[in-house]
């Protein structure tokens, strides 16, 4: 019969216990207590569960102020200047590849060498690294913002040790610039960008071969011993006036420059080298280049410096979420 009979034990008045709160049961958390912490902490809760007397919901939240939407918006800002300026310069070195047709089957072993290639690789790169902060910062991604710190870190200190080398290897630059001077000279009839920086030189500098004007003889066509009109001659842009009538270029005005002796060749043509003029050049501007140098380095830093607090702002913000 005792599964059928409903068996109720009842509470004896010895037995029950004394749950109402007063002031000397500090032990036993108020009603109010959980509320009252709430609003002292500052937490929004819920205010639903305010009455239940079962619990009471709690949610705590991060509000961005004025100064992390500064930063991230900033940092987004400058990386898309900067991501443009990269296209830019990536479009400009696929167009004059594409123009001189660098990718084509007789001249492809030796795009290596074309100095476009520089352009390429440098707006390649630019672009990548100043993609991943934009996105990174715009959609708070926190692995992009940390690849991208990694890489401008990664960039100062190769500026840094390049800039350290440089000046342990102050010496030997004259000589790396001069085989390179020459080395531009000698293939400047076969390359068009090596040419076009070699006048931009020459023209801009006023100066004419790599020590002197007689350097030219490294070129197979301005050698004395060249079949052709050009022989024991100069390009055009080693000259003092290259404007016949002073309207039309003149491309002949340094033929058989280099017969002429330094005092009747001063009037045609100019004889110092380009290597002394691009000392010379530095030497005039080494304020403007080292105040360029701090300004590219310093913002270099403060991007730096602003990717990792956003970095931190948005993992404070996960915490609370």
């Amino acid at each position: 019969m005792r599964r059928y009979l409903d068996i109720r034990q009842i509470p004896l008045p010895w037995s029950r216990r004394d749950n109402t709160q007063n002031e000397s049961s500090p032990l036993i958390p108020k009603a109010d207590s959980s509320k009252e912490g709430a609003q002292e902490l500052g937490y929004v809760t819920n205010e639903q569960d305010h009455d239940s007397p079962v619990f009471s919901r709690i949610q705590t939240y991060y509000r961005y102020s004025l100064m992390d939407y500064f930063l991230k918006y900033f940092l987004f800002l400058c990386n898309l200047v900067f991501t443009a300026l990269g296209l830019v310069v990536l479009g400009l070195g696929m167009w004059g590849l594409i123009t001189k047709e660098s990718f084509a089957q007789e001249s492809i072993g030796s795009i290596g060498t074309d100095p476009m290639l520089i352009l390429v690789t440098l707006g390649f790169v630019l672009t990548v690294l100043c993609l991943s902060g934009c996105v990174g910062a715009l959609r708070e991604n926190c692995c992009l913002l940390k690849l991208f710190s990694v890489a401008v870190l990664v960039l100062i200190s190769a500026q840094m040790l390049a800039a350290i080398v440089a000046y342990s290897l102050q010496d030997q630059i004259g000589s790396y610039l001069r085989s390179g001077m020459l080395t531009a000279m000698a293939r400047y009839q076969d390359d068009l960008d090596l040419r076009f920086i070699t006048d931009e030189i020459q023209s801009n500098l006023q100066c004419c071969g790599a020590d002197n004007y007689r350097d030219w003889e490294v070129n197979i066509y301005y050698n004395c011993s060249a079949p052709g009109v050009l022989a024991c001659g100069v390009p055009a842009t080693c000259c003092v006036d290259p404007l016949q009538n002073g309207t039309v270029w003149n491309s002949q005005c340094g033929v058989g420059a280099q017969l002429l002796d330094e005092f009747t060749a001063q009037s045609v043509i100019f004889l110092g080298g380009c290597l002394g003029g691009i000392s010379r050049w530095i030497e005039q501007h080494n304020g403007l280049i080292g105040t360029v140098a701090v300004v590219v380095l310093g913002v270099q830093i403060l991007t730096l410096f602003v990717t990792t607090r956003l970095l931190e702002i948005i993992q404070r913000q996960k915490v609370y979420m």
